[in-house]
């Protein structure tokens, strides 16, 4: 099955191929196809702006759209920035700007525990809906650490490792993420919705 990647994002679009490589689908991105759409992220929870999203592209370009929406949950920022993470720091805000906010507003906290969550929405043509979720547990670093990843992966520190998404090799991130949880719920889920030879 053919599926488009609802993002223009290249490190999501990236980890996503990585992650369902050598599942039976085959993933094509905005600009392969051509197609356009601006989106306008104003839901209140990751499934509404995952939902939104998938729906908008499947419009748009006429195919079955795999869209997410993923982001920071700090415990001691009451859950934010949630479904605000990319845009936390201003409309124009980069990865950088985000972190440098984040740990700004937790200096002197002790208690930094956090959470990565993912919502991954798969919406074709015919209007079947297929949503699935992934999160990821850790705390929050006093500076950002590492240069892989993009978001928050510098100040992300993965407990088991004992080291921030950022110093992990993408292999080591896409085994542990939120987006791997995410996808492979959401696989295993087409799966079973189309059975082996059917089209889709």
């Amino acid at each position: 099955m053919k599926v488009l990647v609802a993002t223009s994002n290249a490190g999501k679009i990236r980890e996503i191929r990585e992650i369902l490589e050598g599942a039976s689908l085959s993933i094509v991105t905005p600009a392969e196809v051509g197609v356009s759409c601006e989106v306008v992220e104003d839901g209140q929870t990751f499934e509404e702006n995952a939902l939104k999203k998938a729906r908008a592209w499947v419009q748009a370009a006429g195919l079955p759209a795999l869209a997410d929406d993923s982001g920071l949950c700090v415990e001691a920022l009451g859950g934010e920035p949630g479904v605000h993470s990319a845009r936390w720091a201003g409309p124009r805000a980069t990865d950088a700007d985000n972190c440098r906010l984040l740990l700004k507003r937790l200096h002197g906290v002790a208690k930094r525990r956090a959470r990565f969550v993912c919502v991954m929405a798969l919406v074709l043509p015919d209007g079947r809906e297929l949503v699935a979720s992934g999160t990821c547990h850790g705390h929050i670093t006093e500076q950002p650490r590492g240069e892989n990843g993009f978001g928050y992966d510098p100040v992300f520190l993965d407990p088991v490792t004992g080291r921030t998404f950022a110093q992990l090799s993408p292999q080591e991130k896409n085994a542990r993420s939120h987006r791997r949880q995410a996808l492979k719920a959401l696989q295993q889920m087409i799966h079973e919705a189309f059975p082996k030879g059917t089209s889709g």
